[in-house]
């Protein structure tokens, strides 16, 4: 991911490091070579392979685990680069632990056939809960976009105790509102009725050019930087064991036996922080509404120009601060 050169314009002060193994918020005046040390913990350590829910699942952590633990749930198809490393790297600068992951079947976690996904949405939701274990945090601040979070709230209202504070970006309701919201736009109904051909999986080109147009369809109407989703594409398609089961098995979940749990957002316990981009396509703003609305004492941050991706970088500067803010609590 692109690099963010405004994590080493954050404060020149830090804690010490008998204050960091203390867990100690005391800050004080560190050398060069201390800030050196910070600044490698805030970029991000090597993804690596974690044993949860019964499954490998690859996961990177930025900054230290003293700190509150940010845990960032991916949308439908999305592995862990759709949360930026800049993004990630400014929270962590902000004295929090992030966490990312690949879902099953993409980036470098366990896969099934393109197609036929071997699992069920409960199956994804259990996933995040053992990854808290694997990492031995015991509740986490839990950030879901799109179908992460869908995860998020179902998470948030089936393990209280394991989510401290909520934020829902780019999602919907997962349970009745009591009102109609407003359908996709009319360009999102247009490319779901006659969707892309597929590209030849083998082509790496032609995956590459697939996603970079799947990205475009999701954009808000500020300026489109292909170049730079050109290099995210190909980088996320290199590191994926299986593209094509990546970007078509969430879409092809099957029906579980368990029983389908019912979100009421009034259950809905933790505090939670809404963020939702002005321009969604697939979830009109008035979705992002309709959690502020149902879940109680929720607070909408509306991301002018955004559609239905995670924050760009164009708005940091009001995503970070508004989630470092909301975070602040144990």
């Amino acid at each position: 991911m692109i690099p963010d050169d405004a994590v080493t314009d954050r404060t020149t002060n830090d804690r010490t490091a008998t204050d960091r193994n203390a867990n100690d918020r005391t800050v004080t005046d560190r050398s060069t070579a201390d800030h050196a040390v910070r600044d490698s913990e805030v970029g991000g350590g090597a993804p690596r392979l974690v044993e949860a829910n019964g499954v490998r699942l690859c996961v990177q952590t930025f900054g230290s685990p003293a700190d509150p633990t940010i845990l960032l749930i991916g949308g439908a198809g999305s592995s862990m680069d759709g949360w930026d490393e800049g993004f990630c790297a400014r929270l962590a600068a902000g004295r929090r632990h992030v966490v990312r992951y690949d879902h099953r079947d993409t980036g470098r976690s366990v896969n099934s056939p393109a197609g036929a996904p071997d699992y069920t949405f409960s199956a994804l939701l259990a996933d995040a809960a053992a990854l808290l274990d694997a990492l031995g945090v015991d509740r986490a601040h839990v950030v879901g976009i799109s179908m992460g979070g869908g995860l998020a709230q179902v998470l948030a209202v089936t393990h209280p105790e394991r989510v401290a504070t909520l934020t829902l970006v780019s999602t919907s309701p997962a349970g009745p509102t009591g009102s109609e919201l407003p359908p996709p736009s009319e360009r999102m109904r247009a490319a779901f009725a006659d969707p892309a051909p597929e590209p030849d999986w083998s082509d790496r080109a032609a995956v590459i050019a697939y996603m970079v147009e799947a990205e475009r369809l999701f954009a808000g109407s500020a300026p489109f930087d292909e170049e730079a989703v050109r290099e995210s594409s190909g980088r996320i398609a290199d590191r994926t064991t299986d593209i094509e089961a990546a970007l078509k098995n969430h879409w092809a979940l099957p029906e579980g036996d368990e029983p389908v749990v019912t979100v009421r957002l009034s259950d809905v316990t933790a505090p939670t922080l809404v963020m939702h981009g002005t321009e969604d396509p697939l979830f009109p703003l008035d979705h992002g509404r309709a959690l502020a609305e149902g879940i109680p004492d929720a607070r909408l941050v509306a991301l002018d120009g955004v559609g239905h991706q995670a924050p760009p970088a164009r708005v940091w500067d009001t995503a970070v601060p508004a989630l470092l803010h909301h975070t602040d609590r144990k």
